[in-house]
């Protein structure tokens, strides 16, 4: 993958954790809409996002599973009380992690850990960390490869 192409992965997960963290606030009635109130208000066109607009629906498609599965690897949290950003994190990376196999889990948990490090505090990498390392375990695939 080139330095542009991942420059432009990069921002596609920055738009998509932002948006996924405003739609966990207040989820629109016109998805289509919202969205391309969203991407208008970005700094590149909204092609640039491509990438990024692929786990918004994803992740919103999945949400329920992402749920279930974040509720039952946060051990000894209550889900309601995942901070909202921390939240976003967890289901943009668990989305690549389980749907996703083009992108080796090991990526998803790095990228999902430098977006912690940028968007929430500094415990947070600590808790994202801990719940994807032990999905990782659960995939049944080489954490380091893309899959079939």
């Amino acid at each position: 993958m080139s330095k542009g192409q991942f420059a432009q992965r990069r921002d596609g997960r920055v738009a998509a954790l932002q948006y996924l963290f405003s739609w966990s606030l207040n989820q629109p009635s016109n998805l289509a809409e919202d969205l391309r109130v969203f991407f208008d208000n970005q700094e590149h066109p909204r092609e640039h996002y491509a990438f990024g607009e692929e786990l918004i629906h994803g992740a919103i498609e999945h949400i329920e599973d992402i749920d279930a599965r974040i509720k039952a690897l946060a051990h000894n949290w209550e889900f309601e009380r995942i901070a909202k950003i921390d939240l976003a994190i967890l289901r943009l990376a668990m989305f690549e992690m389980i749907y996703r196999k083009d992108i080796p889990p090991v990526v998803s948990i790095n990228e999902a850990i430098d977006l912690s490090k940028q968007f929430s505090n500094a415990d947070a990498k600590r808790f994202i960390n801990g719940i994807l390392d032990r999905l990782k375990d659960q995939l049944g695939r080489d954490a380091r490869k893309v899959s079939e």
